[in-house]
């Protein structure tokens, strides 16, 4: 592998103002050409300008062309999202399991500390949304974590990242399966063997992710955002009027380690969305207006978070539901999880739609495949979706409990692609100036924090989540129970 010592003499900011430099405006005719472009690299000449966006630090790629650059004539357009329509895509993404999951966690330690947890969080979540796409604006050829990792690491971190960013969104999409299985036992009081609901949540799952771009699934996330909002307030309305009066505590004492943590791995769940935010930015119109989404999603899903959460824990009390929406009486659990199930397939859907085009783009990156409704084309996506979606549903399976499931998956992965990732994005784009000033000593020792937060999320959560898993025995593994009475 050919390889060059960075220019690490470069120093131009970056931050949220990214403009066009007037002598990258004078250079940008020579990097229209890929060849030029390409020795330059190969000779570690940086010394003209990036295309677009200056950025402080360069590595070597192998391509560093934009997939989604030149769709003049291309039958499937990829970047024409809205930055509104981008919100609802991430609140739709990232605002469904999780939030199911925390009225449990303040069963487990209280309200004080889980409150503070979730909001704790959710800043910190989004300061590293906020990173990733100050990353992508440097980079702006990036359209996936595994390009990010191509350019800190080179081949090695594009395959890990890739790697990473599929079993994370698989794994998902598994999760979806199961909450799928447990709201259609909850409505129709099991008529039929679990597994059968699997299978027709795995049939109807893939034909809803079938289309190729973000934009027309955007359009759906708008019905799944009505979805969850409205199951969650009549949850909280449904508790409210049942049991007035249960005992609730500020803090809880005696909790083991593990199922302690168990809680703080599914709060990172409920912020799991920013493996999917370069997806997001690449479709975009107008990049340079994620902000405006990112703001959007992490205000509402923040505020919701702790809204619902309190609510259900004061009203249900210690023996709260997760996923919360079993907490009610048996009809309004009905109505909740059938409002539900839009966002239960929409969200689950963009897990996969992001997983397969990552794979689609590897594939046919700088072909005429990429933007074509081929034979070819459409079979390679059908079948990249289908064999997705058939992990998944193996994985809902043979992982039956819902907390479980949700803990393990942030362990291993929402601790790296929330948190970790991104002080490793913005150290690197900030290399060699980490001390140049006071701001930027504050921010290098919020960004390393952030990595360690990142590493013991994962170490402590792998031992926590695969403690809860041992001790669980896998009963109800690839069974035909009624897994809805274990939410309940």
């Amino acid at each position: 592998m050919t390889s060059y010592a960075p220019n690490h003499n470069r120093n131009v900011s970056i931050g949220s103002d990214y403009k066009m430099s007037e002598e990258a405006q004078g250079h940008q005719g020579h990097f229209s050409d890929p060849e030029k472009q390409s020795a330059d690299l190969r000779r570690g000449d940086l010394s003209r300008p990036a295309p677009q966006y200056t950025r402080r630090r360069s590595s070597f790629y192998d391509k560093m062309d934009d997939p989604f650059d030149d769709e003049a004539d291309s039958d499937v357009k990829y970047r024409t999202m809205h930055w509104w329509q981008a919100s609802m895509i991430m609140i739709a993404e990232t605002v469904s399991l999780g939030i199911l999951s925390l009225p449990s966690v303040l069963a487990t330690v209280g309200i004080v500390p889980g409150v503070i947890m979730i909001i704790g969080l959710g800043v910190i979540a989004t300061y590293t949304g906020y990173t990733i796409w100050q990353f992508r604006m440097a980079y702006p050829h990036v359209v996936n974590i595994a390009d990010a990792g191509e350019v800190i690491m080179g081949r090695f971190g594009r395959e890990v990242f890739g790697a990473g960013l599929v079993i994370l969104l698989v794994f998902t999409a598994g999760s979806h399966i199961l909450v799928f299985t447990i709201a259609l036992n909850t409505i129709t009081q099991h008529v039929t063997c679990t597994i059968v609901w699997a299978v027709v949540a795995l049939v109807l799952f893939f034909l809803c992710t079938l289309p190729r771009t973000l934009k027309k699934v955007s359009y759906l996330s708008i019905g799944a955002f009505i979805s969850i909002s409205s199951a969650c307030i009549i949850t909280m309305v449904g508790v409210g009027i049942e049991r007035p009066d249960p005992v609730v505590q500020t803090t809880v004492q005696g909790v083991e380690f593990a199922t302690a943590f168990v809680s703080v791995t599914n709060i990172v769940f409920a912020y799991l969305g920013h493996a999917a935010f370069f997806s997001f930015i690449s479709e975009l119109k107008k990049p340079e207006d994620f902000p405006k989404a990112l703001f959007v999603l992490q205000g509402f899903d923040t505020v919701f978070y702790v809204v619902v959460a309190v609510v259900v824990y004061r009203y249900a009390g210690p023996d709260v539901s997760s996923p919360a929406l079993g907490s009610t009486a048996e009809t309004v659990k009905r109505v909740a999880y059938g409002i539900a199930l839009p966002t239960i397939i929409v969200a689950g859907v963009i897990y996969i739609h992001v997983a397969a085009k990552y794979v689609y783009v590897r594939l046919f990156r700088g072909t005429k495949h990429m933007g074509s409704n081929s034979f070819k084309s459409l079979g390679t996506w059908v079948a990249i979706v289908a064999t997705m979606w058939l992990i998944a549903f193996i994985i809902a399976e043979s992982i039956p409990d819902f907390n479980d499931l949700l803990s393990l998956i942030s362990a291993l992965f929402a601790s790296w692609f929330t948190y970790g990732f991104s002080g490793v994005f913005w150290l690197y784009i900030n290399y060699g100036q980490w001390g140049a000033n006071g701001r930027k000593i504050f921010l290098t020792a919020v960004n390393f924090s952030i990595i360690a937060l990142g590493v013991a999320v994962c170490g402590i959560g792998l031992y926590a989540s695969g403690k809860a898993i041992h001790d669980g025995s896998g009963s109800g593994s690839w069974s035909c129970a009624d897994n809805s009475k274990g939410s309940a």
